[in-house]
């Protein structure tokens, strides 16, 4: 995950943007107004990051605590609670 870019992204479109810009990347092999890269998969995966990010910046978490979330939610999908990270 390129934080970097997923917090570029999150600032320069609103999620309805990043929303046409993941339909336009799943319709068209990857390619679309928002983010270019030769992986579709990665594309859509940094384009739904921002998206949350983005989502959460609107309401009301800092942009840091939107990245945050967002690294909790994907933990909790993959299955990692808190108390197996080593820090």
């Amino acid at each position: 995950m390129n934080i970097k870019e997923i917090k570029e992204l999150a600032k320069k479109f609103t999620p309805e943007q990043l929303e046409n810009c993941i339909t336009q990347a799943i319709e068209n092999q990857g390619k679309n107004e928002c983010y270019i890269d030769d992986d579709v998969l990665e594309v859509v995966n940094t384009l739904a990051k921002a998206q949350t990010v983005r989502e959460l910046m609107e309401q009301g978490y800092s942009e840091i605590e939107a990245i945050r979330e967002l690294a909790r939610r994907i933990r909790k999908v993959q299955g990692v609670s808190n108390s197996n990270l080593i820090f």
